[in-house]
């Protein structure tokens, strides 16, 4: 199931270098890359200098200007710097944030942002949220018709950079029930598995997260209809995302939101609890 498929509603106001825009994104990141280059032209200093001031190779600041490679935060605020803009550069920031993310994930992105509480049901695997580099890759390029790799990438990127959630103060209320089959799939193979399974032992030991895994041999199952997330905002307010076979919904109905947020209190009262979920976790663990 795609980690990264959203509605197209946007519900409000996953990029080192390296890293390619969607095509959704790929006309701001070229007017960036315009707007780079006109200014350093203006400068009058060369791409091999520029790139010195940078950290960057001429190459890549070659990428940079051609939108073939979406540049970090901090490479546009010392682009700023050095070509003296005056702020023209950092206005694009946010924008080239977004580009990260295929057009209809970005809504949920900037939810995940927003985010003062997160409680979301999967069957297939783990949670991007939760998901090792590796494992990311491994899911990424099961995909078919598949992905280039310039966009998973890309995308791995933008996928680690969500995960700042976890360090966010006031930290956000997070959990996560996953089916036991998706600790027992081996995406990526054994070692890809076992870092994954080692990454969620780890992460379900914050104050602020818990885990917890509904047993294949469980009768009751309240989830049975998909995966689903469910996203409170600071505000108040709710969302329900849902995806399957690359379609997705970001709903906003309150009373369909208040269903949704009680058919997941039901599920984590079906699932293991925090404590056997970590006990499965580490015997699985044991029989890689």
């Amino acid at each position: 199931m795609a980690e990264e498929q959203v509605g197209a509603a946007e519900p409000g106001p996953e990029v080192d270098a390296g890293q390619t825009a969607d095509k959704s994104g790929q006309g701001v990141v070229a007017a960036f890359g315009q707007s780079l280059k006109t200014l350093r032209t203006r400068a009058g200093m060369e791409r091999e200098e520029f790139g010195k001031r940078l950290g960057y190779s001429a190459s890549t600041i070659a990428s940079f200007e051609q939108g073939r490679r979406i540049p970090p935060p901090r490479a546009i605020d010392r682009s700023d710097e050095v070509l003296d803009a005056g702020g023209l550069l950092k206005v694009w920031k946010d924008q080239l944030e977004r580009a990260q993310y295929p057009a209809f994930f970005q809504g949920m992105a900037q939810l995940e942002k927003q985010a003062i509480e997160l409680l979301a049901y999967d069957t297939l695997v783990v949670k991007g949220l939760l998901q090792t580099e590796e494992y990311m890759r491994a899911v990424l390029s099961n995909r078919r018709p598949p992905l280039d790799v310039e966009t998973i990438e890309q995308r791995v990127t933008a996928r680690l950079a969500r995960q700042a959630i976890f360090d966010r103060r006031p930290a956000p209320f997070l959990s996560f029930v996953m089916c036991e089959s998706v600790l027992r799939r081996k995406v990526g193979g054994r070692d890809v598995l076992r870092g994954q399974l080692e990454q969620l032992f780890l992460i379900g030991q914050r104050r602020n997260v818990e885990i917890q895994v509904m047993p294949l041999d469980c009768e009751d199952n309240a989830g049975l209809e998909g995966p689903f997330t469910v996203v409170t905002r600071e505000d108040g307010k709710r969302f329900v995302y849902a995806e399957a076979q690359s379609t997705s919904a970001l709903e906003t109905d309150p009373k369909q939101t208040v269903l949704a947020a009680a058919r997941y209190g039901i599920i984590r009262s079906q699932a293991l609890s925090p404590r056997e979920s970590m006990e499965l976790i580490e015997k699985l663990l044991g029989e890689l």
